[in-house]
């Protein structure tokens, strides 16, 4: 459809220039509003008033300016003699071109400072009236909501002449996904917050959107179907906004972005270079150490069984000496916020090896809500933060002080154990060098004492020496006298058993340290 008049009212003003000096070239009257007419007459675009338009000033402090017949019946005009008959008698003309995008609602409540009055008066009337009825009509109208995708409009005007249905059909429907969106915040901030402006931490209603990113090979399981899909509001440093790197063979599959998601979030719980080997949604490995290769190595020398064909996170940008450690072993996919030139040589070369870049990584403490899909249900909470500071700002019980070394190492196990399935125990030990790293695993055991023979299995002779992380507290001293014959030297747990004296008592018997951190991370 070629475009004969375009209305153009936008809060983001971003790439708006080029578009409307594009379509200003071709002769297309602009029709525009407040500050967006002043942008483009700044650019020296001519601009219509919307205002000399409909012959009807702007009220109410620009509360009313586009609501008015003259404007809708132009933009739902359709292509019907009756229709222009009745659009001309009420003085209006055929709208081609809708250019609109909203009061910044969402970022206007997500300041601290922000009172009730001035979030309601960002709540966008006229706005999402128009881009709703531009997506109805997109028979015969263009509408555009992202500024993204000014070019294409552009460059269907340069090929086509016009912008073709199927283009039309494909920003009507980002367009309703736009108000969608925005009644959804309104809807959730008006349903969280009282008349005085007091926001309750978890709103009545809650909208989530996702976009279809990419479809699967298949789900969970081979006759499973599956589709991969962000967040539209996906932060920086997440999976969500994260980019394959280079041509890595196969698809990435359902079980592969789980195993991504939770070595991400295991490796961003540090600042030191850092890496994770993940099996299966649990981490086999973890090392912290001077170098990343270091810490890599490290990491899955911890279990190089189960480090074949996992997953591997690491917190720094891959450079060479990483790259080549990395191609030793068969790997599913590595993530990491960046790789160097001379790494992706390295790393190309194998056949299959899926890269993933997040860019800088997000902090472990960001405060943000997680959702857990139920039958017909969701389960909502707040995000598990940062375990930085739990066991050295926790109590110590036994008769015996933890090391210097000891208790860091039992720091680094216990933010580790955090990312591990219940029942969770984590070995760990510190290196002469300052190297951190896990020597045994214990994960989703249905009894505690069970997960801590299974990590000890796991360490062997690593086990002699190590020091331990429970995820949750102790139910009997059974799972203590396991670890102590073991040759476990201290323990970091919560606390807040019924028979946590008796747990106290099997560690003094063995001369074991032991801390109360006071808080539990199950992962379920």
């Amino acid at each position: 459809m070629s475009i004969k008049r375009a209305l153009i009212s936008v809060s983001d003003k971003q790439n708006l220039l080029p578009l409307a000096q594009a379509l200003a070239q071709r002769g297309v009257e602009i029709l525009s509003t407040g500050g967006t007419a002043k942008t483009l007459r700044s650019a020296g675009i001519a601009v219509v008033d919307v205002a000399t338009y409909t012959q009807s000033p702007e009220i109410m402090e620009g509360r009313v300016k586009t609501l008015h017949p003259r404007v809708h019946a132009g933009i739902l005009m359709r292509e019907r003699d009756e229709d222009r008959v009745q659009l001309a008698s009420i003085g209006g003309r055929v709208i081609d071109l809708v250019v609109v995008n909203l009061y910044p609602f969402e970022a206007t409540i997500a300041r601290a400072d922000v009172t009730h009055d001035e979030a309601v008066e960002n709540i966008d009337i006229g706005g999402p009236s128009m881009v709703r009825a531009a997506a109805k009509n997109h028979n015969r109208v263009t509408v555009v909501v992202d500024p993204l995708d000014y070019s294409l409009v552009i460059s269907s005007l340069d090929v086509e002449g016009g912008v073709p249905f199927a283009v039309r059909a494909q920003l009507a429907a980002k367009a309703f996904a736009h108000t969608a969106a925005y009644d959804g915040a309104v809807a959730a901030y008006l349903t969280s917050t009282d008349a005085n402006g007091k926001r309750e931490s978890y709103p009545r209603t809650i909208t989530q959107q996702y976009e279809r990113a990419y479809p699967l090979r298949y789900g969970e399981n081979p006759h499973q179907t599956g589709a991969f899909y962000v967040a539209r509001n996906a932060p920086e440093g997440s999976l969500g906004r994260a980019a394959s790197v280079g041509a890595g063979g196969k698809e990435l599959s359902f079980n592969n972005l789980v195993d991504v998601d939770a070595a991400l979030e295991a490796v961003r719980e540090f600042s030191g270079p850092t890496a994770v080997v993940v099996k299966h949604t649990n981490p086999c490995g973890v090392a912290c150490a001077n170098t990343l290769v270091t810490a890599y190595r490290t990491a899955r020398a911890a279990d190089e069984l189960s480090a074949f064909g996992g997953i591997v996170a690491l917190n720094r940008d891959v450079d060479e000496a990483t790259a080549t450690a990395l191609v030793e072993t068969f790997l599913e996919c590595v993530v990491a916020p960046g790789f160097s030139q001379a790494a992706l040589q390295i790393l190309h070369q194998k056949k299959n090896l899926r890269l993933i870049a997040t860019g800088p990584l997000r902090p472990a403490n960001e405060a943000a809500l997680t959702f857990k899909a139920l039958s017909g249900g969701m389960l909502v909470q707040d995000r598990d933060g940062s375990a930085a500071g739990e066991v050295e700002q926790g109590k110590a019980v036994s008769e015996r002080l933890p090391s210097v070394q000891e208790l860091d190492a039992l720091a680094f196990a216990w933010r580790v154990c955090k990312h591990v399935k219940s029942n969770a125990i984590v070995l760990a030990r510190r290196d002469e060098d300052g190297t951190l790293r896990t020597v045994g695993v214990g994960a989703g055991q249905m009894s505690r004492v069970v997960s801590v023979e299974l990590a000890v299995k796991k360490a062997a002779d690593q086990a002699a020496g190590s020091v331990l992380a429970s995820d949750a507290f102790f139910p009997f001293a059974d799972g203590v006298e396991v670890a102590a014959r073991a040759g476990i030297v201290a323990i970091a747990q919560p606390g807040g058993s019924v028979r946590d004296a008796e747990v106290i008592t099997a560690a003094n018997d063995s001369q074991l340290a032991m801390v109360f951190t006071g808080f539990r991370h199950f992962r379920h």
